[in-house]
């Protein structure tokens, strides 16, 4: 039985590098990222990647008990491919259209402001509802405010769940159990994610350094990505899915990277590729020691003859819960417009020797001339899971 194919139509995406698509490709391809930056906290300075546009868009009356930076933040995304998923609800009705969001930190920046307003005065704020800072609630939520009525659910994996929201809304799809799929994720910046980090001694205060051999940690960012995914054929195919699964440590990665390994090659199978039809991948690049080792060796592994590569959390900080999303949103880009070039890889060019060579991107290069072109992005998270996905243009 051949499966349907799906396609990734429109994208909304919002992060430190802009507030939109073409904000944030200028940005990229100007090598600026206006949103990193030092943020007081109350527990000390942090260098992050912040959201710096004003989020106006508020949830519609009867969600109002809703409302937090983290459900703006999902807002402001979803505005802008509005038009794209009004004209899917037309075609297909509200009942044939499902929601699948990744995140991982929900409302909890909320919640924070909400327990520090009442040890001050006793009392927690009047806008504040618990339900804001509950993991599950953000498919519901993005369902409701677009009145859609399909499948609607929340993924949360860490670092893999808006990669693994692909993987899910694929399966919906090629089941016949939707027609169309609102997909991606949404996370925003609170202490108990950057002090969660910082106590694993994986925090960068300067803007983080992947591949170096000065790496030291990663930079907490903030940010969503949502795609319209549907079977109409379009310009961008979701063509192979790889997961796995290392069981190999609540926080460390595997070091030999098995399960990371075997998401890209399970990926690269699915779509039907090898890995020289690979013209770029987005790498997991956190800048933590362990997981940059064990990257850039089952790269290397896979990729023998080498491919275009960087990360671009130096862009953007991780994003963690929307991390695969929106990485996965500037592999699209460059299969989706003709304007786009691969994403730099930001770092000080001091390699480490340990560390086999990779061909990163550092000056500007561009996919193959158009026809079928291939390009991966890859997840990997606490508790060893993996995520590869690849899309063909």
């Amino acid at each position: 039985m051949t499966l349907p194919s799906v396609y990734l139509h429109a994208l909304g995406m919002i992060n430190a590098l802009g507030n939109d698509t073409d904000a944030i490709v200028s940005a990229l391809a100007a090598s600026q990222s206006p949103g990193m930056g030092p943020m007081p906290m109350r527990t000390g300075d942090a260098f992050v990647g912040r959201v710096l546009a004003p989020l106006d868009i508020a949830p519609p009356a009867a969600l109002e008990r809703f409302d937090c930076r983290n459900n703006r933040l999902l807002l402001a995304a979803l505005e802008r491919i509005r038009a794209e998923i009004e004209a899917a609800r037309e075609r297909y009705g509200s009942a044939r259209i499902g929601v699948v969001l990744g995140t991982s930190t929900s409302g909890v920046g909320a919640a924070e402001d909400a327990f520090a307003h009442r040890t001050k005065t006793g009392a927690f704020p009047d806008n504040f509802d618990y339900r804001q800072m509950e993991i599950g609630t953000a498919a519901p939520f993005a369902a409701a405010a677009l009145n859609v009525q399909g499948p609607a659910f929340t993924v949360s994996t860490a670092c893999t769940s808006s990669a693994k929201a692909f993987a899910a809304a694929r399966r919906l799809l090629q089941l016949n159990l939707c027609d169309a799929l609102i997909v991606g994720g949404v996370d925003t910046l609170c202490e108990l994610t950057v002090q969660g980090f910082a106590s694993l001694d994986s925090v960068s205060l300067a803007r983080t350094n992947p591949m170096s051999r000065n790496r030291n940690g990663i930079n907490v960012g903030e940010g969503a990505a949502v795609f319209l995914m549907t079977r109409d054929e379009g310009a961008v195919r979701l063509a192979g899915v790889g997961e796995s699964s290392d069981a190999y440590h609540v926080s460390a990665p595997d070091p030999q990277g098995v399960g990371g390994e075997t998401a890209l090659r399970t990926a690269l199978a699915d779509a039907g590729v090898t890995p020289a039809d690979i013209g770029y991948v987005n790498m997991h690049a956190t800048a933590t020691r362990k997981n940059d080792e064990m990257e850039a060796h089952l790269m290397a592994r896979v990729f023998p003859d080498g491919v275009p590569a960087s990360g671009t959390k130096p862009f953007t900080g991780h994003l963690l819960g929307a991390a695969g999303a929106t990485e996965l949103g500037f592999a699209w880009l460059t299969l989706a417009r003709d304007d786009v070039t691969l994403p730099l890889h930001r770092w000080d060019g001091e390699a480490d020797a340990a560390l086999p060579v990779l061909d990163l991107v550092e000056t500007e290069r561009r996919l193959a001339p158009p026809g079928t072109r291939h390009v991966m992005s890859n997840s990997f998270a606490f508790g060893g899971s993996n995520v590869s996905l690849v899309l063909a243009g």
